[in-house]
């Protein structure tokens, strides 16, 4: 599943990382229903925490131990760069509102970042089983097989999407998502507006949608997403078409044929 690019050190931690997001998967499938839980802020707030605090003793010490040396990004909410080195950058439920109000589109995702740079990560949807994974230099790959971008290249025929990313963002940030949304509904074929943002850019990698964008630097909701889609052959920049890092305040991920009419649309927005 890698390339010769990608060292099989990095291949048997992929291995290592896929059993303890499953174990995780596995525990958060287990707590799931198909009915809300909870009525209250007070009450959906304990949800998720209740989540989080189930798998977390599942991912945690496996993944550090996977790579000695790496440390844990504590605040799975917190954006801007890391210090040098190997850090581990972990959604234990990535989706958790979704979860906790009884709808499907919640994952489990491991990503190690290494000086800044995501190098490996593990999207794991426990209700259907699958994997999306990648290496820095080895491809992209959906449960063996390998993940493209697509072809498209008229943002008028584009399936494009973006979504908050966390609750309680400025009100100018709502105003630009606002904004850019009715931009692309004036510029793009159909706009989805959802959370989790992993869960819209595997489908940027599988060729399924066009392009995604957000006004953030939530790492854990992008460095996955970032690594699967630049894998899978696509670019991945802020939204005036810089090279993306972690110190972005905004990101882009398209498929290359639409990405300069993503930017023409979304830079003027501030």
């Amino acid at each position: 599943m890698s390339s010769a690019t990608a060292s099989n050190l990095d291949d048997a931690v992929l291995s290592q990382v896929t059993t303890a997001v499953h174990a995780a998967g596995e525990r958060l499938r287990e707590r799931y229903t198909l009915h809300a839980r909870g009525i209250s802020m007070d009450e959906i707030v304990s949800e998720i925490y209740a989540n989080d605090s189930a798998v977390l003793d599942l991912l945690k010490e496996p993944l550090l131990a996977s790579r000695p040396g790496s440390r844990w990004a504590e605040d799975e909410l917190a954006g801007g760069p890391l210090p040098p080195g190997e850090w581990w950058v972990v959604d234990p439920a990535e989706g958790n509102i979704n979860h906790v109000h009884g709808m499907s589109d919640w994952a489990v995702t491991a990503t190690l970042v290494r000086d800044n740079r995501p190098v490996l990560t593990v999207v794991h949807l426990p209700l259907t089983g699958d994997d999306y994974t990648a290496l820095a230099g080895g491809g992209a790959w959906l449960n063996g097989a390998r993940l493209r971008v697509s072809a498209k290249t008229d943002l008028n025929a584009a399936l494009i999407g973006t979504g908050q990313a966390k609750p309680g963002e400025s009100e100018q940030t709502f105003r630009r998502i606002g904004d850019s949304v009715t931009a692309m509904l004036i510029s793009g074929l159909v706009v989805r507006v959802s959370v989790p943002a992993t869960l819209q850019l595997i489908h940027v990698a599988a060729g399924r949608m066009d392009a995604f964008w957000q006004f953030s630097d939530v790492r854990s909701g992008l460095v996955a997403g970032a690594l699967l889609v630049a894998e899978a052959g696509g670019t991945v920049t802020d939204i005036h078409g810089e090279p993306w890092s972690l110190a972005s305040r905004d990101f882009l991920a398209a498929a290359p044929g639409v990405h300069a009419a993503a930017v023409k649309v979304l830079s003027p927005i501030s």
